[in-house]
């Protein structure tokens, strides 16, 4: 036995890089972040568990990130590759450090579990909104280590 809580998880295909347009690389010109953006952000945090993607198990999906920059809020579901996953709060904690790192400061981040995915689903939402709670996890050096493994960039 491996150990693993998904041993086989269900592989997809990532989605194309999206192509840079030139207005995107003009500075003169102010280029709202969109839903597409942000999923780009998302989408190759590396899984706790597997040497896949975010994306490649399905647990970001680029229909489930709402962005308003008028507004600057973030929203994104994510769905765990089983509903009784023990990662899913640092899965959900990656998505939200990485945002946190890679947005502007104005953005407000809301990172929930997609509805009826997760046994713990209303705990694990609760413990990702809190910000006292999330401050707390990035102080412990060993979950902020993992964490950062999640964000590491892997070649393609």
């Amino acid at each position: 036995m491996s150990g693993l809580e998904n041993a086989n998880p269900l592989v997809f295909q990532r989605s194309d890089d999206r192509p840079v347009l030139p207005e995107e690389e003009d500075d003169d010109i102010i280029d709202k972040i969109d839903d597409r953006e942000v999923f780009d952000l998302i989408r190759a945090i590396n899984d706790p568990e597997h040497p896949l993607s975010l994306e490649e198990l399905n647990v970001v999906e680029e229909s489930k990130v709402k962005v308003n920059d008028d507004e600057s809020s973030v929203y994104i579901q994510f769905t765990p590759t089983i509903p009784h996953c023990s990662m899913a709060t640092l899965i959900g904690l990656a998505i939200r450090v990485k945002l946190l790192r890679a947005l502007p400061a104005r953005f407000k981040v809301q990172v929930e579990i997609s509805p009826g995915s997760h046994a713990s689903e209303e705990a694990i939402n609760k413990q990702l909104a809190d910000k006292e709670r999330v401050a707390a996890a990035l102080e412990n050096s060993h979950l902020l280590n993992v964490v950062n493994q999640c964000l590491e960039m892997r070649p393609k």
